[in-house]
């Protein structure tokens, strides 16, 4: 079985994210981590599954209003 990406176990709900590959989707908030599932909620894409042992989501702070 697969190993989650090591930036990954560094993550926990609540945090806000961005998918590498993916920039169009915006800016994501982990919603849940249940071993390398990660639903994270995107501000263009919805809510969306994330195997961990194959990306490894970008940590990003939140906007300012």
């Amino acid at each position: 079985m697969a190993e989650t990406r090591p930036g990954n176990t560094l993550l926990q709900p609540g945090d806000f994210v961005r998918h590498p590959a993916r920039p169009d989707w915006g800016l994501g908030q982990i919603q849940s981590m249940i071993g390398s599932r990660i639903t994270v909620n995107f501000e263009n894409a919805g809510k969306l599954l994330i195997d961990g042992t194959v990306i490894e989501l970008e940590r990003d702070a939140p906007r300012r209003p």
